[in-house]
């Protein structure tokens, strides 16, 4: 057995995580994004333990992330928005900030699969990121549906409960 595969029978069945839309214009009837995540997620067998909108604001993503890595409850976040290179988008910044490892093969997977599979040479607009904050993982996504459901279901919904081995590993 591949020792990846060893690892992922290791894995956790599941995880809690929150949700974290950030938009300065949708409401809980408009997320349609957090709502396919939310989806995604449960039909994978991950229980949603908070789910938030927040406006696009650097202070505001990053206490929202700070209480999640804070509180016990939550071992994953998932934010979707704010990804882009407009003066508006701060998600990426704020992330980052707070990352005490960063997994980097996440966004370069997330951006290859873009460009080969969906938006072509737009995908380097992307600035989708992943990391561990704490005991907590993290990953940041673009707001788009099809940002959505490419993220969720070709690398978090499949890599979820090994990353949260990995960061629950005593050795």
């Amino acid at each position: 057995m591949r020792s990846v595969d060893q690892h992922r029978n290791e894995a956790p069945d599941t995880v809690s995580c929150m949700i974290v839309t950030v938009s300065d214009t949708r409401t809980p009837e408009t997320d349609t994004g957090g709502q396919l995540m939310k989806s995604l997620l449960e039909k994978a067998g991950y229980r949603i333990v908070a789910y938030e909108i927040v406006k696009d604001d650097y202070e505001g993503i990053r206490e929202l992330i700070h209480e999640a890595s804070s509180n016990p409850e939550v071992e994953a976040v998932i934010l979707t928005g704010g990804t882009g290179i407009s003066p508006r988008d701060t998600t990426y910044e704020a992330v980052s900030s707070l990352l005490d490892k960063q997994l980097p093969g996440f966004g370069e997977i997330f951006r290859y699969l873009s460009f080969t599979e969906d938006i072509g040479a737009a995908a380097i607009l992307s600035r989708a990121i992943a990391g561990v904050s704490g005991s907590t993982a993290v990953f940041s996504i673009p707001g788009s549906k099809g940002a959505v459901k490419l993220a969720l279901e070709r690398i978090i919904v499949p890599e979820l409960g090994h990353v949260m081995r990995e960061i629950y590993k005593k050795e």
